[in-house]
């Protein structure tokens, strides 16, 4: 009996390469089915669901046993995708497919008992790299056409049930290839994002962050219980710009390995994620024996909000420092070392105090001195360093919540900072660098006009705060926001100001701690 062959994919982070699934028949008289090829147990297990199915669906199972290798063989293969491409090449090596007709193929897919197709993690990573390889047709599960289907210049076909894929390659019954037209409607099922309209007062808390929202910056907010720290960040996401084409392909394939993209196609609106603050190290930066992305990942080209802040464990907070500064986590194992993207906003709410009232006016704090040194002591200053906006919070007082005027809508806000970063995009293009936040100590030079007064205000305000020099570049780079949102190409000495002032916060809070 010949040799069967049929090109599948394994996903490795948020990479996926390609796997030639060979199928071929051994002289033992014993039914059965080895698999080999550094495959886990899930893939190994595979021999007894595509067997249930191969009798479910009334092929007849060859008396000799079936040899099935998964190359290249150092490469280790996980999850439960390889069930559908080793079915079909058994029946391809029982002569019910003619060979030929996988030739250009991939398949991808899971196997139910009763032989349907279920769905499987990382579809868009698998289309988007194999199509670098060179191909163009893939065999999906229908449920993950969505995702799938965004790809340009490829063929993708959802296939529902084993027989069905039988039929195509067999020539009896073609399956239509999908079409974007055809599953774009998946885009739309999000449910209403919150309005800034809808926060009342904090005039200053909302310039702040169509600030940050023009020019991608750090934000981390303090004030007591129920002063709307995490009202403000729900509605970040509100104000910020669309994602691009690229952005949201990106974006999606990490939602797709976490098995979180499933008939949601592209991702059009940005991540918002919001870990509880007892996450695990491995939760916030990704991890498992085969590393898989974790929340700051998963807030690739959105917020990751991060209330509570300092009720985090310290350790789970320190590896922030890398992805902010780099946009990318690595996660080191004894078996591999994987890198994936971190490109998000961290916006970050605290208390000033354990019991959250600290400055609130009245008696109602009961903290002493030490406990509330030791609170603010468990983020350390590098952290802050990296975090370019640290407002204070204050509770809205009741009158104004009754009677105050609506603030303007996300829809309004969003046009200013959609104009400022078009002023970004046009200024660097020809970089990799997309916003104001994304500028490094080296090319703050190269891309900053500011006037001489201005530079004098910021260093006085340095040595006086004693600031790092890391927070005075980022003072530079909230300065050329506001610039940018004024429509000035040239930073002046009020925007230099205004960006101070998000950062100089008063007694009791975090420009006072170190």
């Amino acid at each position: 009996m010949g040799m069967v062959r049929l090109h599948s994919a394994t996903v490795l982070g948020v990479q996926a390469l390609p796997v030639v699934v060979e199928v071929t028949r051994r002289g033992s008289r014993e039914m059965g089915m080895v698999i080999v090829g550094l495959a886990d147990t899930a893939v190994k297990e595979s021999r007894e669901r595509v067997h249930a199915a191969l009798q479910h669906a009334r092929f007849a199972m060859s008396p000799e046993t079936t040899l099935v290798n998964l190359a290249p063989a150092d490469l280790r293969k996980e999850g439960a995708g390889f069930d559908l491409p080793i079915a079909l090449a058994v029946l391809g090596a029982d002569g019910v497919i003619c060979p030929d007709a996988f030739d250009g193929c991939v398949v991808v897919g899971e196997l139910g008992l009763d032989g349907s197709v279920r769905p499987v993690r990382g579809v868009l990573p698998v289309v988007v790299d194999l199509k670098q390889e060179g191909f163009r047709r893939f065999f999906l599960p229908r449920a993950n056409l969505a995702e799938a289907a965004a790809v340009e210049a490829v063929e993708v076909y959802g296939v529902g049930h084993l027989l069905e894929a039988v039929a195509h390659f067999r020539g009896d019954r073609r399956i239509p290839p999908a079409s974007w037209r055809d599953v774009r409607g998946a885009e739309t099922g999000f449910e209403e994002e919150p309005d800034l309209r809808d926060v009342r007062g904090h005039r200053y808390a909302k310039r702040a962050l169509e600030v940050a929202a023009a020019g991608g910056h750090n934000i981390l907010m303090i004030g007591p219980p129920g002063s709307g720290k995490t009202l403000l960040a729900r509605r970040l996401p509100s104000i910020l710009p669309s994602m691009t084409r690229e952005e949201a392909i990106e974006a999606t394939r990490i939602h797709s390995v976490a098995g979180l993209a499933n008939g949601v196609g592209l991702l059009r609106r940005r991540p918002f994620r919001s870990p509880h603050h007892t996450i695990s190290h491995a939760g916030l930066v990704g991890g498992g024996s085969v590393p898989r992305p974790g929340e700051i990942s998963l807030a690739h080209h959105g917020v990751l909000f991060l209330d509570e802040l300092p009720e985090f464990q310290r350790s789970v907070l320190e590896v922030l420092r890398q992805p902010l500064e780099n946009g990318t986590v690595t996660v080191a194992r004894a078996a591999v070392t994987l890198t994936f993207p971190a490109r998000f906003m961290l916006v970050a709410a605290m208390n000033p105090c354990p019991c959250g009232y600290y400055g609130a006016g009245g008696d109602r704090c009961r903290c002493t001195p030490g406990m509330i040194l030791r609170y603010r002591r468990k983020l350390s200053g590098p952290l802050l360093d990296r975090l370019d906006m640290h407002l204070e919070i204050p509770s809205v007082p009741p009158e104004e919540m009754r009677t105050g005027e609506p603030g303007e809508p996300s829809a309004v806000v969003r046009e200013r900072v959609e104009a400022a970063r078009e002023r970004q995009r046009r200024r660097y293009r020809g970089t990799s660098i997309r916003c104001n936040a994304e500028l490094d100590a080296g090319r703050l030079e190269r891309f900053l006009d500011i006037e001489p007064k201005a530079v004098r205000l910021l260093e006085a305000v340095i040595r006086h705060r004693r600031w790092s020099a890391r927070v005075y570049h980022r003072m530079l780079k909230l300065a050329r926001t506001v610039a940018d949102l004024e429509g000035s190409e040239r930073v002046r000495t009020p925007h230099v100001a205004e960006a101070v002032q998000y950062r100089a916060a008063g007694p009791g809070t975090p420009g006072d701690w170190i």
